[in-house]
Protein backbone atom coordinates (compact mmCIF):
# COMPACT_ATOMS: atom_id res chain seq x y z
CA UNK A 1 0.00 0.00 0.00
CA UNK A 2 2.84 2.42 0.77
CA UNK A 3 4.29 2.15 -2.71
CA UNK A 4 2.47 4.95 -4.53
CA UNK A 5 3.17 8.65 -4.05
CA UNK A 6 1.01 10.46 -1.54
CA UNK A 7 -1.22 13.26 -2.75
CA UNK A 8 -1.61 15.91 -0.07
CA UNK A 9 -5.00 17.61 -0.07
CA UNK A 10 -4.65 19.40 3.26
CA UNK A 11 -5.70 22.95 3.95
CA UNK A 12 -4.86 24.89 7.07
CA UNK A 13 -2.82 22.02 8.52
CA UNK A 14 0.86 21.16 8.76
CA UNK A 15 2.07 18.84 5.99
CA UNK A 16 3.39 16.36 8.52
CA UNK A 17 3.53 15.71 12.22
CA UNK A 18 7.06 14.57 12.87
CA UNK A 19 8.29 12.23 15.60
CA UNK A 20 11.54 13.17 17.31
CA UNK A 21 14.14 10.41 17.37
CA UNK A 22 17.74 10.17 18.54
CA UNK A 23 19.01 10.95 15.02
CA UNK A 24 16.49 13.66 14.15
CA UNK A 25 12.90 13.88 13.02
CA UNK A 26 10.94 11.02 11.47
CA UNK A 27 7.70 10.93 9.53
CA UNK A 28 5.14 8.16 9.97
CA UNK A 29 3.27 7.02 6.85
CA UNK A 30 -0.09 5.33 7.38
CA UNK A 31 -2.55 3.56 5.12
CA UNK A 32 -5.66 1.65 6.13
CA UNK A 33 -7.66 -1.35 5.02
CA UNK A 34 -11.05 -0.94 6.67
CA UNK A 35 -13.45 -3.89 6.83
CA UNK A 36 -17.07 -2.77 7.12
CA UNK A 37 -19.79 -5.40 7.50
CA UNK A 38 -22.58 -4.66 5.04
CA UNK A 39 -25.99 -3.89 6.53
CA UNK A 40 -28.10 -6.68 5.04
CA UNK A 41 -30.40 -9.35 6.43
CA UNK A 42 -28.62 -12.18 4.59
CA UNK A 43 -25.00 -13.08 3.85
CA UNK A 44 -23.12 -12.29 0.64
CA UNK A 45 -23.63 -15.65 -1.09
CA UNK A 46 -26.27 -17.43 1.03
CA UNK A 47 -29.62 -16.77 2.68
CA UNK A 48 -28.29 -17.31 6.21
CA UNK A 49 -29.06 -14.55 8.71
CA UNK A 50 -26.48 -11.92 9.68
CA UNK A 51 -28.00 -11.11 13.09
CA UNK A 52 -25.41 -10.59 15.82
CA UNK A 53 -25.37 -12.64 19.00
CA UNK A 54 -26.96 -15.94 17.95
CA UNK A 55 -26.00 -19.27 19.45
CA UNK A 56 -22.73 -20.59 17.94
CA UNK A 57 -23.24 -21.99 14.43
CA UNK A 58 -26.96 -21.12 14.46
CA UNK A 59 -26.75 -18.86 11.37
CA UNK A 60 -24.93 -21.20 9.01
CA UNK A 61 -26.17 -22.48 5.65
CA UNK A 62 -24.75 -25.37 3.63
CA UNK A 63 -22.96 -22.76 1.49
CA UNK A 64 -21.33 -21.15 4.55
CA UNK A 65 -20.23 -24.55 5.80
CA UNK A 66 -18.77 -25.40 2.34
CA UNK A 67 -20.76 -28.61 1.94
CA UNK A 68 -19.97 -30.42 -1.33
CA UNK A 69 -21.93 -29.21 -4.35
CA UNK A 70 -23.19 -26.02 -2.68
CA UNK A 71 -22.91 -23.01 -5.03
CA UNK A 72 -22.80 -19.32 -4.08
CA UNK A 73 -25.56 -16.95 -5.26
CA UNK A 74 -24.86 -13.21 -5.06
CA UNK A 75 -27.02 -11.17 -2.67
CA UNK A 76 -28.21 -8.20 -4.77
CA UNK A 77 -28.78 -6.03 -1.69
CA UNK A 78 -25.10 -6.33 -0.73
CA UNK A 79 -24.16 -5.16 -4.22
CA UNK A 80 -26.48 -2.15 -3.91
CA UNK A 81 -25.01 -1.28 -0.51
CA UNK A 82 -21.46 -1.40 -1.90
CA UNK A 83 -22.43 0.88 -4.79
CA UNK A 84 -24.15 3.33 -2.43
CA UNK A 85 -21.00 3.40 -0.30
CA UNK A 86 -18.87 4.07 -3.37
CA UNK A 87 -21.13 6.96 -4.35
CA UNK A 88 -20.89 8.33 -0.80
CA UNK A 89 -17.09 8.24 -1.07
CA UNK A 90 -17.15 10.21 -4.35
CA UNK A 91 -15.64 7.13 -5.97
CA UNK A 92 -15.71 5.63 -9.43
CA UNK A 93 -18.24 2.79 -9.73
CA UNK A 94 -17.00 0.01 -12.00
CA UNK A 95 -19.89 -1.26 -14.07
CA UNK A 96 -18.12 -4.61 -14.47
CA UNK A 97 -16.34 -6.38 -11.61
CA UNK A 98 -15.13 -9.90 -10.97
CA UNK A 99 -15.17 -12.17 -7.92
CA UNK A 100 -11.95 -14.08 -7.24
CA UNK A 101 -10.86 -16.87 -4.98
CA UNK A 102 -8.22 -15.86 -2.45
CA UNK A 103 -6.65 -19.13 -1.33
CA UNK A 104 -5.53 -19.62 2.24
CA UNK A 105 -6.35 -22.05 5.02
CA UNK A 106 -7.81 -21.15 8.39
CA UNK A 107 -9.97 -23.39 10.57
CA UNK A 108 -12.78 -20.79 10.47
CA UNK A 109 -12.77 -20.57 6.64
CA UNK A 110 -14.42 -23.85 5.63
CA UNK A 111 -13.87 -23.56 1.84
CA UNK A 112 -10.12 -23.16 2.20
CA UNK A 113 -10.49 -19.96 0.15
CA UNK A 114 -12.25 -16.62 0.50
CA UNK A 115 -14.43 -15.21 -2.26
CA UNK A 116 -13.14 -11.68 -2.72
CA UNK A 117 -12.29 -9.23 -5.52
CA UNK A 118 -8.75 -8.56 -6.68
CA UNK A 119 -7.98 -6.96 -10.04
CA UNK A 120 -11.53 -5.83 -10.85
CA UNK A 121 -13.24 -4.41 -7.71
CA UNK A 122 -16.76 -3.02 -7.68
CA UNK A 123 -15.59 0.48 -6.65
CA UNK A 124 -12.47 2.33 -7.75
CA UNK A 125 -10.78 5.55 -6.62
CA UNK A 126 -12.54 8.01 -4.33
CA UNK A 127 -11.83 10.42 -1.48
CA UNK A 128 -12.85 11.39 2.05
CA UNK A 129 -12.64 14.94 3.41
CA UNK A 130 -11.43 14.82 7.02
CA UNK A 131 -11.72 17.65 9.55
CA UNK A 132 -8.60 17.94 11.72
CA UNK A 133 -8.39 19.01 15.35
CA UNK A 134 -6.45 22.20 14.47
CA UNK A 135 -9.30 23.44 12.29
CA UNK A 136 -7.75 22.34 8.99
CA UNK A 137 -8.96 19.70 6.58
CA UNK A 138 -7.31 17.00 4.49
CA UNK A 139 -8.29 14.74 1.63
CA UNK A 140 -7.66 11.04 2.16
CA UNK A 141 -7.57 9.10 -1.09
CA UNK A 142 -9.56 5.89 -1.41
CA UNK A 143 -7.80 3.39 -3.66
CA UNK A 144 -10.64 0.86 -3.98
CA UNK A 145 -13.61 -0.79 -2.33
CA UNK A 146 -14.30 -4.45 -2.92
CA UNK A 147 -16.79 -7.00 -1.64
CA UNK A 148 -15.69 -10.18 0.10
CA UNK A 149 -16.82 -12.85 2.55
CA UNK A 150 -15.98 -12.63 6.21
CA UNK A 151 -14.41 -15.64 7.92
CA UNK A 152 -15.81 -17.35 11.02
CA UNK A 153 -14.42 -16.98 14.51
CA UNK A 154 -11.98 -19.28 16.31
CA UNK A 155 -12.44 -19.48 20.09
CA UNK A 156 -9.36 -20.54 22.03
CA UNK A 157 -10.56 -19.96 25.61
CA UNK A 158 -13.64 -22.21 25.72
CA UNK A 159 -11.88 -25.57 26.18
CA UNK A 160 -8.67 -26.67 27.87
CA UNK A 161 -7.26 -28.67 24.94
CA UNK A 162 -9.27 -27.65 21.85
CA UNK A 163 -10.06 -24.55 19.82
CA UNK A 164 -13.71 -24.18 18.87
CA UNK A 165 -15.08 -22.62 15.70
CA UNK A 166 -18.20 -20.46 15.35
CA UNK A 167 -19.26 -20.02 11.72
CA UNK A 168 -22.08 -17.52 12.33
CA UNK A 169 -19.97 -14.74 10.85
CA UNK A 170 -18.64 -16.88 8.00
CA UNK A 171 -19.92 -15.60 4.67
CA UNK A 172 -21.18 -12.25 5.98
CA UNK A 173 -20.61 -9.51 3.41
CA UNK A 174 -17.68 -7.18 4.00
CA UNK A 175 -16.70 -4.03 2.17
CA UNK A 176 -12.92 -3.69 2.28
CA UNK A 177 -12.12 0.01 1.87
CA UNK A 178 -8.45 0.61 1.06
CA UNK A 179 -6.92 4.06 1.49
CA UNK A 180 -3.84 5.57 -0.06
CA UNK A 181 -0.90 6.15 2.31
CA UNK A 182 -2.01 9.73 2.96
CA UNK A 183 -2.14 9.76 6.76
CA UNK A 184 0.76 11.16 8.76
CA UNK A 185 -0.15 10.77 12.44
CA UNK A 186 -2.24 8.72 14.85
CA UNK A 187 -4.60 11.68 15.26
CA UNK A 188 -5.16 11.91 11.51
CA UNK A 189 -5.85 8.17 11.35
CA UNK A 190 -8.37 8.43 14.20
CA UNK A 191 -10.06 11.41 12.54
CA UNK A 192 -10.28 9.50 9.25
CA UNK A 193 -11.83 6.35 10.71
CA UNK A 194 -14.30 8.51 12.64
CA UNK A 195 -15.33 10.36 9.46
CA UNK A 196 -15.60 7.14 7.44
CA UNK A 197 -17.78 5.61 10.16
CA UNK A 198 -20.03 8.68 10.04
CA UNK A 199 -20.43 8.41 6.26
CA UNK A 200 -21.27 4.69 6.43
CA UNK A 201 -23.86 5.30 9.15
CA UNK A 202 -25.46 8.16 7.19
CA UNK A 203 -25.70 5.89 4.14
CA UNK A 204 -27.05 3.00 6.21
CA UNK A 205 -24.59 0.61 4.55
CA UNK A 206 -22.79 -0.37 7.79
CA UNK A 207 -23.84 0.27 11.39
CA UNK A 208 -20.23 1.06 12.34
CA UNK A 209 -20.47 -0.92 15.59
CA UNK A 210 -16.79 -1.52 16.36
CA UNK A 211 -17.49 -3.40 19.60
CA UNK A 212 -19.32 -6.09 17.60
CA UNK A 213 -16.54 -6.17 14.99
CA UNK A 214 -18.80 -4.73 12.28
CA UNK A 215 -16.13 -2.10 11.57
CA UNK A 216 -12.47 -2.96 12.03
CA UNK A 217 -9.24 -1.86 10.44
CA UNK A 218 -5.86 -3.20 9.41
CA UNK A 219 -3.27 -0.42 9.68
CA UNK A 220 -0.13 -0.25 7.50
CA UNK A 221 2.62 1.72 9.25
CA UNK A 222 6.09 2.71 8.04
CA UNK A 223 8.53 5.47 8.97
CA UNK A 224 10.98 7.55 6.95
CA UNK A 225 13.09 10.66 7.15
CA UNK A 226 11.05 13.60 5.77
CA UNK A 227 11.26 13.59 1.98
CA UNK A 228 12.87 10.14 1.80
CA UNK A 229 11.32 7.17 -0.07
CA UNK A 230 8.72 5.10 1.76
CA UNK A 231 10.09 2.67 4.33
CA UNK A 232 9.19 -0.99 4.84
CA UNK A 233 5.70 -1.26 6.26
CA UNK A 234 4.21 -3.50 8.91
CA UNK A 235 0.52 -4.32 9.03
CA UNK A 236 -1.34 -4.26 12.35
CA UNK A 237 -4.42 -6.50 12.09
CA UNK A 238 -7.99 -6.30 13.30
CA UNK A 239 -8.21 -3.11 15.35
CA UNK A 240 -11.81 -2.55 16.47
CA UNK A 241 -11.48 0.67 18.47
CA UNK A 242 -10.56 4.20 17.41
CA UNK A 243 -8.55 4.57 20.62
CA UNK A 244 -6.65 1.34 19.95
CA UNK A 245 -5.91 2.49 16.39
CA UNK A 246 -4.20 5.59 17.79
CA UNK A 247 -2.26 3.67 20.42
CA UNK A 248 -1.13 0.98 17.96
CA UNK A 249 0.19 3.56 15.48
CA UNK A 250 2.06 5.51 18.17
CA UNK A 251 3.75 2.37 19.49
CA UNK A 252 4.54 0.85 16.10
CA UNK A 253 6.07 4.06 14.72
CA UNK A 254 8.37 4.43 17.74
CA UNK A 255 9.25 0.72 17.62
CA UNK A 256 10.36 1.03 14.00
CA UNK A 257 12.30 4.25 14.65
CA UNK A 258 14.17 2.61 17.54
CA UNK A 259 15.13 -0.41 15.42
CA UNK A 260 16.40 1.71 12.51
CA UNK A 261 18.34 4.08 14.80
CA UNK A 262 19.98 1.06 16.45
CA UNK A 263 21.25 -0.07 13.04
CA UNK A 264 18.59 -2.68 12.37
CA UNK A 265 16.13 -3.07 9.50
CA UNK A 266 12.36 -3.40 9.46
CA UNK A 267 10.97 -6.71 8.27
CA UNK A 268 7.66 -6.62 6.43
CA UNK A 269 5.30 -8.57 8.65
CA UNK A 270 1.83 -8.78 10.10
CA UNK A 271 1.51 -7.75 13.75
CA UNK A 272 -1.18 -7.71 16.43
CA UNK A 273 -1.87 -4.98 18.99
CA UNK A 274 -2.08 -5.91 22.69
CA UNK A 275 -4.32 -3.26 24.32
CA UNK A 276 -3.35 -4.33 27.86
CA UNK A 277 0.37 -3.83 27.21
CA UNK A 278 -0.11 -1.02 24.69
CA UNK A 279 2.28 -2.63 22.22
CA UNK A 280 2.34 -4.58 18.96
CA UNK A 281 3.77 -8.07 18.58
CA UNK A 282 4.72 -10.18 15.58
CA UNK A 283 2.07 -12.50 14.17
CA UNK A 284 3.48 -13.78 10.85
CA UNK A 285 5.46 -12.71 7.81
CA UNK A 286 3.36 -10.53 5.53
CA UNK A 287 1.89 -12.35 2.56
CA UNK A 288 1.95 -10.82 -0.91
CA UNK A 289 -0.79 -11.13 -3.52
CA UNK A 290 0.91 -14.03 -5.29
CA UNK A 291 0.88 -16.04 -2.06
CA UNK A 292 -2.90 -16.17 -2.24
CA UNK A 293 -3.03 -17.55 -5.83
CA UNK A 294 -5.95 -15.35 -6.88
CA UNK A 295 -8.04 -16.57 -9.80
CA UNK A 296 -11.61 -15.77 -10.96
CA UNK A 297 -14.22 -17.79 -9.07
CA UNK A 298 -15.59 -20.30 -11.59
CA UNK A 299 -18.96 -20.45 -9.80
CA UNK A 300 -19.71 -16.74 -10.22
CA UNK A 301 -20.18 -14.79 -13.45
CA UNK A 302 -18.68 -11.29 -13.73
CA UNK A 303 -20.92 -8.72 -12.05
CA UNK A 304 -22.33 -6.21 -14.53
CA UNK A 305 -24.26 -3.17 -13.30
CA UNK A 306 -26.79 -1.47 -15.61
CA UNK A 307 -26.60 2.35 -15.80
CA UNK A 308 -30.22 2.55 -14.65
CA UNK A 309 -29.29 0.91 -11.31
CA UNK A 310 -26.44 3.36 -10.70
CA UNK A 311 -28.66 6.32 -11.56
CA UNK A 312 -31.42 5.10 -9.25
CA UNK A 313 -29.06 4.55 -6.32
CA UNK A 314 -27.40 7.95 -6.83
CA UNK A 315 -30.76 9.72 -6.89
CA UNK A 316 -31.78 8.28 -3.53
CA UNK A 317 -28.64 9.05 -1.53
CA UNK A 318 -29.28 10.92 1.73
CA UNK A 319 -27.76 14.30 2.52
CA UNK A 320 -24.23 13.32 3.62
CA UNK A 321 -22.29 14.93 6.50
CA UNK A 322 -20.17 17.30 4.40
CA UNK A 323 -23.24 18.64 2.60
CA UNK A 324 -25.17 18.88 5.86
CA UNK A 325 -22.34 20.76 7.56
CA UNK A 326 -22.24 23.37 4.77
CA UNK A 327 -26.03 23.75 4.93
CA UNK A 328 -26.01 24.14 8.73
CA UNK A 329 -23.36 26.88 8.46
CA UNK A 330 -25.32 28.67 5.73
CA UNK A 331 -28.89 28.15 6.91
CA UNK A 332 -28.39 28.43 10.66
CA UNK A 333 -25.29 30.70 10.73
CA UNK A 334 -23.39 28.16 12.86
CA UNK A 335 -19.62 28.04 13.19
CA UNK A 336 -17.75 25.31 11.36
CA UNK A 337 -16.96 23.67 14.69
CA UNK A 338 -20.56 23.59 15.94
CA UNK A 339 -21.86 22.38 12.58
CA UNK A 340 -19.19 19.66 12.48
CA UNK A 341 -20.08 18.39 15.95
CA UNK A 342 -23.79 18.32 15.16
CA UNK A 343 -23.47 16.41 11.87
CA UNK A 344 -21.01 13.81 13.22
CA UNK A 345 -24.03 11.60 13.98
CA UNK A 346 -27.13 11.77 11.80
CA UNK A 347 -29.42 11.34 14.81
CA UNK A 348 -27.83 14.34 16.55
CA UNK A 349 -28.26 16.50 13.45
CA UNK A 350 -31.90 15.45 13.16
CA UNK A 351 -32.50 16.17 16.87
CA UNK A 352 -31.00 19.65 16.46
CA UNK A 353 -33.17 20.48 13.45
CA UNK A 354 -36.28 19.22 15.23
CA UNK A 355 -35.50 21.52 18.16
CA UNK A 356 -34.83 24.53 15.92
CA UNK A 357 -37.85 24.06 13.65
CA UNK A 358 -40.24 22.62 16.23
CA UNK A 359 -41.30 26.10 17.28
CA UNK A 360 -42.34 26.91 13.72
CA UNK A 361 -45.30 24.54 13.88
CA UNK A 362 -48.59 26.35 14.09
CA UNK A 363 -47.11 29.60 12.80
CA UNK A 364 -44.55 30.03 15.60
CA UNK A 365 -41.10 31.50 14.95
CA UNK A 366 -38.07 29.30 14.45
CA UNK A 367 -35.99 28.94 17.61
CA UNK A 368 -32.53 30.51 17.92
CA UNK A 369 -30.18 28.05 16.13
CA UNK A 370 -27.08 29.10 18.09
CA UNK A 371 -28.84 28.63 21.42
CA UNK A 372 -30.21 25.28 20.26
CA UNK A 373 -26.75 24.17 19.11
CA UNK A 374 -25.22 25.11 22.47
CA UNK A 375 -27.81 23.10 24.37
CA UNK A 376 -27.63 20.06 22.09
CA UNK A 377 -23.81 20.01 22.08
CA UNK A 378 -23.02 20.97 25.67
CA UNK A 379 -25.97 19.94 27.82
CA UNK A 380 -27.59 17.07 25.93
CA UNK A 381 -24.58 15.44 24.22
CA UNK A 382 -22.38 16.11 27.25
CA UNK A 383 -24.82 14.34 29.56
CA UNK A 384 -25.25 11.45 27.12
CA UNK A 385 -21.47 10.98 26.89
CA UNK A 386 -21.09 10.96 30.67
CA UNK A 387 -23.81 8.33 31.02
CA UNK A 388 -22.76 6.28 27.98
CA UNK A 389 -26.08 6.66 26.18
CA UNK A 390 -26.99 7.14 22.52
CA UNK A 391 -29.14 10.11 21.52
CA UNK A 392 -31.95 7.74 20.53
CA UNK A 393 -32.21 6.83 24.22
CA UNK A 394 -32.02 10.42 25.51
CA UNK A 395 -34.47 10.97 28.41
CA UNK A 396 -35.08 14.53 27.13
CA UNK A 397 -36.92 14.71 23.79
CA UNK A 398 -36.49 17.39 21.15
CA UNK A 399 -39.94 18.74 22.06
CA UNK A 400 -39.00 18.99 25.75
CA UNK A 401 -35.70 20.73 25.03
CA UNK A 402 -37.51 23.06 22.64
CA UNK A 403 -39.95 23.98 25.41
CA UNK A 404 -37.03 24.84 27.71
CA UNK A 405 -35.55 27.10 25.03
CA UNK A 406 -38.95 28.78 24.58
CA UNK A 407 -39.05 29.52 28.33
CA UNK A 408 -35.58 31.10 28.09
CA UNK A 409 -36.60 33.17 25.04
CA UNK A 410 -39.71 34.41 26.88
CA UNK A 411 -37.53 35.41 29.88
CA UNK A 412 -39.70 33.07 31.95
CA UNK A 413 -36.58 31.34 33.28
CA UNK A 414 -32.87 32.18 33.40
CA UNK A 415 -30.14 30.04 31.90
CA UNK A 416 -29.30 28.73 35.37
CA UNK A 417 -32.90 27.75 36.09
CA UNK A 418 -33.11 26.24 32.60
CA UNK A 419 -30.34 23.81 33.53
CA UNK A 420 -32.23 22.92 36.69
CA UNK A 421 -35.38 22.26 34.64
CA UNK A 422 -33.34 20.19 32.18
CA UNK A 423 -32.04 18.02 35.06
CA UNK A 424 -35.60 17.52 36.36
CA UNK A 425 -36.89 16.50 32.92
CA UNK A 426 -33.88 14.17 32.45
CA UNK A 427 -34.53 12.41 35.77
CA UNK A 428 -38.32 12.59 36.08
CA UNK A 429 -39.74 13.51 32.66
CA UNK A 430 -42.66 15.88 32.30
CA UNK A 431 -43.62 19.11 30.59
CA UNK A 432 -41.04 21.87 31.26
CA UNK A 433 -43.74 24.57 31.46
CA UNK A 434 -45.70 22.57 34.02
CA UNK A 435 -42.52 21.93 36.02
CA UNK A 436 -41.67 25.65 36.11
CA UNK A 437 -45.22 26.54 37.24
CA UNK A 438 -45.54 23.76 39.84
CA UNK A 439 -42.15 24.38 41.46
CA UNK A 440 -42.21 28.14 41.41
CA UNK A 441 -39.19 28.43 39.12
CA UNK A 442 -40.47 31.29 37.00
CA UNK A 443 -37.98 34.08 36.59
CA UNK A 444 -38.44 37.25 38.66
CA UNK A 445 -39.14 40.08 36.19
CA UNK A 446 -40.70 42.58 38.62
CA UNK A 447 -38.13 45.40 38.45
CA UNK A 448 -39.20 46.88 41.79
CA UNK A 449 -38.61 43.55 43.55
CA UNK A 450 -35.24 43.13 41.89
CA UNK A 451 -34.28 46.74 42.69
CA UNK A 452 -35.08 46.14 46.34
CA UNK A 453 -32.55 43.28 46.44
CA UNK A 454 -29.97 45.41 44.59
CA UNK A 455 -30.34 48.29 47.08
CA UNK A 456 -29.99 45.96 50.07
CA UNK A 457 -26.82 44.30 48.76
CA UNK A 458 -25.19 47.59 47.73
CA UNK A 459 -25.95 49.11 51.13
CA UNK A 460 -24.33 46.19 52.91
CA UNK A 461 -21.08 46.30 50.89
CA UNK A 462 -19.91 49.94 50.55
CA UNK A 463 -16.25 48.94 50.16
CA UNK A 464 -17.05 46.70 47.19
CA UNK A 465 -19.17 49.50 45.66
CA UNK A 466 -16.07 51.70 45.72
CA UNK A 467 -14.08 48.89 44.08
CA UNK A 468 -16.70 48.54 41.34
CA UNK A 469 -16.56 52.27 40.58
CA UNK A 470 -12.79 51.96 40.04
CA UNK A 471 -13.03 48.61 38.22
CA UNK A 472 -16.40 48.04 36.48
CA UNK A 473 -15.61 44.31 36.02
CA UNK A 474 -16.07 43.91 39.77
CA UNK A 475 -19.82 44.28 39.19
CA UNK A 476 -19.87 40.54 38.54
CA UNK A 477 -19.63 39.90 42.29
CA UNK A 478 -22.80 41.92 42.89
CA UNK A 479 -24.63 40.12 40.08
CA UNK A 480 -23.81 36.82 41.75
CA UNK A 481 -25.05 38.03 45.13
CA UNK A 482 -28.36 39.33 43.74
CA UNK A 483 -28.93 36.09 41.82
CA UNK A 484 -28.17 34.12 44.98
CA UNK A 485 -30.57 36.25 47.02
CA UNK A 486 -33.32 35.70 44.44
CA UNK A 487 -32.81 31.96 44.36
CA UNK A 488 -31.51 32.26 40.80
CA UNK A 489 -34.87 33.64 39.62
CA UNK A 490 -33.95 37.28 38.95
CA UNK A 491 -33.54 38.31 35.32
CA UNK A 492 -29.73 38.57 34.93
CA UNK A 493 -29.92 41.41 32.39
CA UNK A 494 -32.25 43.41 34.63
CA UNK A 495 -29.91 42.81 37.58
CA UNK A 496 -26.93 44.02 35.55
CA UNK A 497 -28.72 47.14 34.33
CA UNK A 498 -29.97 48.12 37.81
CA UNK A 499 -26.54 47.61 39.39
CA UNK A 500 -24.85 49.78 36.80
CA UNK A 501 -27.44 52.50 37.30
CA UNK A 502 -27.18 52.43 41.10
CA UNK A 503 -23.38 52.27 41.20
CA UNK A 504 -23.04 54.84 38.43
CA UNK A 505 -20.89 52.98 35.92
Amino acid sequence: MNSSPSHDGRTGAKKSKLIEGATGDWEVVIGMEVHAQVTAKAKLFSGAATAFGGEPNAHVSFVDAAMPGMLPVINAECVRQAVRTGLGLNAKINRKSVFDRKNYFYPDLPQGYQISQYQSPIVGEGEVLVDLADGGTMQVGIERLHLEQDAGKSLHDQHATMSLVDLNRSGAALMEIVTRPDLRSADEAKAFIGKLRTILRYLGTCDGDMEKGHLRADINVSVRKPGAPYGTRCEIKNLNSIRFIGQAIEHEARRQIAIIEDGGTIEQETRLFDPEKGETRSMRNKEEAHDYRYFPDPDLLPLELPPSLLADLASHLPELPDEKKVRFMREYALSGYDAGVLVAERETAEFFETVVNGGAQGGGARRDPKLAANWVINELAGRLNREGKEIAAAPVSAAQLGAILDLIAESAISGKIAKEVFDIVWSEGGDPRAIVAARGLKQMTDLSAIEKLVVEILAGNPDKVADAKRNPKAIGWFVGQVMKASGGKANPQAVNDLLRKRIGI
